[in-house]
């Protein structure tokens, strides 16, 4: 599950990344909701990305209501090689079913969920990404925006450029947003409040995931092209 470039985790390292106990990853595994770790010298378990985003993605499930039961159907209905960075797109379409939850922590809580230190100037980047909010020694932060800011922290590009990415995928997502906005009020116009609220419901993790799919597809092309015109 891990590579040579990757660090390893511990099972009370993944446990601090996660915001879980280790009750909870050893019950995961235990349920064959996680799979088992690397082990290593001295028979201790080592664990990796992709155990990390198994186990976010599986905190998420459980936030929104569903019972181990349901999750390990959804999970059974996954590829069982996903990458770390498809189980992220998982989780985000979860994270979508419901309002954005903003929790209070204290720096020591917000380090140990990044699985970092994070310096005065990190902490100024993720609140200028909109991750993080601080409010003297208390910090307000995104759990589902947490993991993919502390990434962007080692991007190798200027904070200009991540921001200016940033707003532009906020404009553009708003834009498809009104325009399936307004296709739904027009196919729904003659129907009952509560027929539309329940088709919306219905629809929304399903448009979240045909725009995930359709930008991957498009982010793919256009860096197949640039990079061949390099080439």
């Amino acid at each position: 599950m891990t590579t040579e470039t990757e660090q390893p985790l511990t099972i009370d390292e993944l446990a601090a990344r996660a915001g879980v106990t280790v009750r909870t990853v050893r019950f995961y595994g235990t349920r064959g909701l996680l799979p088992p770790p690397v082990i290593g010298p001295r028979r201790v378990g080592h664990y990796g990305r992709e155990h990390l985003a198994r186990l976010e993605l599986i905190e998420e499930l459980q936030h929104r209501g569903m019972t181990l039961a349901a999750i390990e159907r959804y999970l059974g209905q996954l590829p069982p090689d996903l990458s770390a960075r498809d189980l992220a797109v998982q989780r985000a379409v979860v994270a979508s079913w419901a309002p954005e939850a903003v929790e209070a922590v204290s720096r020591g809580e917000l380090e140990r969920r990044a699985g970092q230190p994070l310096s005065e100037e990190d902490l100024r980047r993720l609140a200028a990404m909109s991750v993080v909010e601080r409010d003297g020694e208390v910090f307000r932060v995104d759990p589902g925006l947490l993991r993919l800011g502390v990434e962007l922290l080692d991007v190798p590009l200027s904070h200009e450029t991540v921001l200016t990415a940033r707003t532009a995928l906020i404009e553009h997502s708003r834009a498809a947003a009104r325009e399936l906005s307004r296709l739904l009020r027009e196919a729904v116009a003659e129907r009952d409040a509560r027929d539309v609220r329940s088709l919306s419901a219905r629809m929304h993790p399903l448009v979240v995931q045909a725009l995930l799919t359709a930008f991957q597809r498009s982010l793919r092309e256009e860096l197949r092209e640039w990079l061949d015109e390099e080439g």
